[in-house]
């Protein structure tokens, strides 16, 4: 046996010198990869951390608009249209989620937003489609961050406006809405810099509380003296389309659904029968309707396009129901500004990796800035978010959630008589609808609110 025979191979070279490989790789490398299993959050939030969450985004100011949709549909039809409502929206969440998981293993990655789900649908979809992945990414950042800013300039509003209510009942002088606005900046610099969704979670569960309390209050003038169910209206068709487009932007929470389900300790519970999905939107229908029905029921054709407007300001239940929603909205304005954030710092964070910590708070700064100038700017800004909202939430919540299942199912088959196409051609025609009649709706909303400040103005 010579020398050159104890010389290791070259092959024996190669395996000495390269470093072992952690777990996290070899399971990358492997089939048997689990994104669920190596997803790794730093502060991961619990399945009730999660639905905390979700009930917050979910009961958010739109539930206010129940009663009004109510009276739009009749109060028969209202409790079948809510239902279905819900499930379209609800489906819509669950059929993006579970196209995230697919595409988890297709593209070997933990997690995914929005976004980038859209993208590698269409990316790992047939060829015909994948030329457009970089448009389909791009028009639901843009659609999410125009929705979800403009959000938070209206919860700014909101909030100032019912303080102005307030203070001008006890005062009997009337407060600038700016001047409000302009001091509310550093309460939502400060809730802005809560730092990820764990600790936003006692938030949520603050402003469900206020919610809560608010909703019991309204509750407890909605069941005084009711009239009976004969003196209203079973079923309104003229108007039915208009309930249809108030509850979809009351109930849609298509831009939270993913950053939640990132941020899970366990997001294989976020769907199924019992999931946190289920659980959340099954309550809230349930809200949704009760307030709905008893709102129109008590107040008939007098139904404000906001309940709380129907309550007696001089009462002090009615002042608290003001102060309760105004808190509730508040905390909730952290959640919503969220989305906006995971947006915008996705696109800069790689360059910004000397002091990322600075660089993150120093946007959320600048960011919630931006958006209370814009409400000072206009405080009338409602309508018009009503109109981006109407737009963005059909074609982001509906129409793409069903188009990026297709694609994901266009290599393996629709299922059975093809019912997933057939299903999705339903949910699009029910998006194209709400598309339609809910930008109608808010340009009319638009046309009266400038018309009326006009005529205040002469």
């Amino acid at each position: 046996m010579t020398m050159g025979d104890l010389e290791p191979t070259n092959v024996e070279l190669r395996y000495k010198i390269q470093p072992r490989k952690s777990d996290t790789e070899q399971a990358l490398a492997g089939n048997d990869f689990d994104p669920f299993a190596l997803r790794d959050n730093e502060h991961p939030t619990t399945d009730n951390e999660t639905l905390t969450h979700l009930l917050k985004a979910s009961l958010g100011t739109g539930i206010l608009g129940m009663p009004f949709a109510f009276m739009c549909s009749g109060i028969v039809m209202g409790i079948f249209s809510t239902i279905f409502t819900a499930f379209i929206c609800t489906h819509c969440s669950y059929v993006l989620v579970k196209c995230g998981h697919k595409l988890y293993y297709r593209t070997r990655r933990t997690k995914m937003t929005f976004a980038e789900i859209a993208e590698a649908a269409f990316q790992k979809g047939p060829k015909w489609c994948r030329g457009f992945a970089p448009v389909a990414k791009f028009s639901i950042l843009f659609g999410l961050f125009l929705t979800y800013f403009g959000t938070c300039s209206v919860y700014t509003v909101i909030v100032a406006s019912n303080f102005e209510q307030l203070i001008a009942h006890w005062t009997g002088t009337a407060v600038s809405l700016r001047m409000l606005i302009c001091g509310m900046l550093i309460p939502l610099i400060l809730i802005a810099w809560v730092p990820n969704l764990k600790y936003l979670a006692p938030v949520s569960m603050v402003a469900n509380l206020f919610m809560g309390l608010g909703l019991g209050i309204t509750f407890y003038y909605l069941v005084q003296d009711l009239p009976p169910v004969q003196d209203r209206e079973y079923v309104s068709w003229h108007t039915l389309p208009q309930f249809f487009s108030i509850t979809i932007f009351a109930m849609e929470a298509i831009g939270v659904v993913m950053p939640l389900e990132n941020n899970m300790k366990t997001p294989q519970s976020f769907l199924g029968i019992c999931g946190v999905l289920s659980q959340g939107m099954s309550g809230v229908t349930l809200i949704y309707m009760l307030l709905g029905f008893l709102g129109y029921l008590r107040y008939g054709a007098g139904t404000e396009e906001s309940i709380t407007l129907n309550l007696p300001i001089a009462e002090w239940p009615a002042q608290a129901v003001k102060v309760l929603i105004s808190l509730a909205v508040y905390c909730t304005f952290g959640l919503q500004f969220f989305v906006c954030l995971e947006i915008v710092w996705d696109g800069i964070k790689e360059k910004c990796k000397k002091r990322p910590t600075l660089v993150n708070y120093v946007l959320r700064t600048v960011m919630v800035t931006a958006a209370v100038v814009l409400a000072v700017a206009v405080p009338k800004i409602g309508p018009f978010m009503g109109l981006i909202g109407a737009f963005c939430f059909s074609i982001l919540g509906l129409i793409f959630p069903v188009v990026i299942e297709l694609i994901v199912h266009w290599e393996t088959g629709f299922g059975q008589y093809n019912w997933i196409l057939w299903k999705n051609a339903i949910i699009t025609l029910c998006g194209i609808a709400a598309l339609t009649f809910g930008t109608q709706a808010a340009i009319k909303d638009i046309l009266k609110a400038y018309s009326n400040t006009e005529n205040v103005g002469e």
